[in-house]
């Protein structure tokens, strides 16, 4: 039997993995950060200015950069709301989770191509983390090592987290799936700068559909929470709408987001939960990177402290820090959706919501700093009223 041990067990090296291995590799523990690579999320792959600050992301990553985001409603009403001194990031998720998982290991963390198979104890009590390395010929012969910890980064519908933590279940999800397509050339109607965003039934009954700039390439996409709601049909259509079917698809991907936070992330020992495994993708909006890697973050500070004073408590802390910076986003996002998203009726009201100058300030001062604008109160009021009028119909459309 293997008995190699490390203070930490990382698997899944998407954005909030990679994040907790490196900075726990970073203060010296020794990690294994272990990852089956050959798999990229379906993800529009925006980030926000605090990310690329807060995480020391470098240009080269950012393959396109948006400062306007078009909205369009389903009688087609165009809203365009323009970054101000700024822009939102776009990254492709395959290279951009390479560079991180990279990073991990150039501060120390042990990288291991493989997919874990399941968590069982040895007769001491310490966590045995089973695999099956990955192979250019499949998978290769069953191991495994010992772990004092284990993050779990292993996404949505988590196999450790349905296996070890209570309540894994109880979270909701939006099956997101999109395309990877050729950008067409010297084609004015697609702005290189530009996301579009559609709200509209027949592109998703509860979610949106988007076209997303990354430089050569363009993600088009859609997401619902409806299993009978073809989401491949969906992009077909949106391509269409957006003068993109006859460009060259490049690849297809799908997954389920979740779209809350788990309502436990640890078992209360030595496993927890990050990331997607943990539900911290933004209702509404359907943000995931930064809020993964500002998970993993809090999540390698929980670790850290565990394994100082040996006190599984400590784990609990990185919910509890994650929902008390972000728990009230969470919650206005998931409301909008619930209230905006429900018809296209709605959804025509938001768009032209969406017109006002307030919105438009607070919204992207917010998006782009991850702190809800507490500054200018008369302005909130007005957007109160304002919503209010469109959600009972007094306002004209």
């Amino acid at each position: 039997m293997n008995t190699s041990q490390y203070d930490v067990v990382v698997v899944g090296g998407g954005p909030s993995g990679a994040t907790a291995a490196d900075d726990l590799a970073r203060q010296g523990w020794s990690v294994l950060l272990m990852d089956r690579q050959g798999r990229t999320k379906p993800c529009g792959g925006a980030i926000p200015p605090r990310l690329i600050k807060d995480f020391d992301i470098p240009d080269h990553l950012l393959v396109a950069k948006v400062r306007c985001a078009r909205m369009i409603s389903p009688k087609n009403k165009q809203v365009d709301i323009h970054i101000e001194n700024g822009f939102v990031a776009m990254v492709n998720r395959d290279s951009f989770d390479e560079w991180l998982r990279e990073r991990a290991q150039s501060h120390g963390a042990t990288r291991l191509r493989a997919l874990c198979d399941r968590i069982t104890r040895d007769a001491d009590g310490v966590a045995r983390v089973h695999f099956n390395p990955v192979t250019a010929q499949g998978l290769g012969e069953p191991d495994s090592v010992r772990a004092r910890m284990v993050v779990a980064a292993d996404g949505a519908r988590s196999e450790i987290a349905r296996q070890h933590i209570e309540g894994a279940d109880r979270t909701k999800y939006v099956f997101a799936y999109h395309e990877i397509v050729r950008a067409p050339v010297l084609d004015p109607t697609h702005d290189p700068e530009r996301c579009d965003v559609y709200y509209q039934g027949p592109i998703s009954p509860d979610f949106y559909g988007w076209v997303f700039p990354h430089g050569d390439t363009m993600s088009v996409g859609t997401g619902s929470a409806d299993k009978g709601f073809s989401l491949r049909g969906s992009v077909g259509k949106l391509r269409e709408i957006a003068g993109l079917s006859e460009v060259e698809t490049l690849r297809r991907e799908g997954a389920p987001i979740p779209l809350k936070p788990l309502p436990r992330w640890e078992n209360g020992r030595d496993i927890v939960l990050t990331g997607d495994a943990a539900g911290v993708v933004a209702p509404a909006s359907g943000e995931g990177i930064y809020y993964a890697m500002a998970c993993g973050r809090m999540v390698a500070e929980a670790v850290q402290q565990a394994l100082k004073t040996g006190d599984a408590a400590c784990l609990k802390l990185a919910r509890k820090q994650f929902l008390k910076e972000h728990g009230r986003v969470f919650w206005i996002l998931g409301l909008l959706q619930h209230f905006w998203y429900q018809n296209d009726k709605r959804r025509e009201r938001f768009v032209k919501v969406c017109e006002d100058p307030d919105v438009q300030r607070l919204t992207f001062e917010s998006y782009m700093n991850k702190k809800l604008v507490r500054k200018k109160p008369m302005a909130h009021i007005r957007i109160f009223f304002k919503d209010l009028a469109h959600l009972l119909g007094f306002a004209r459309v």
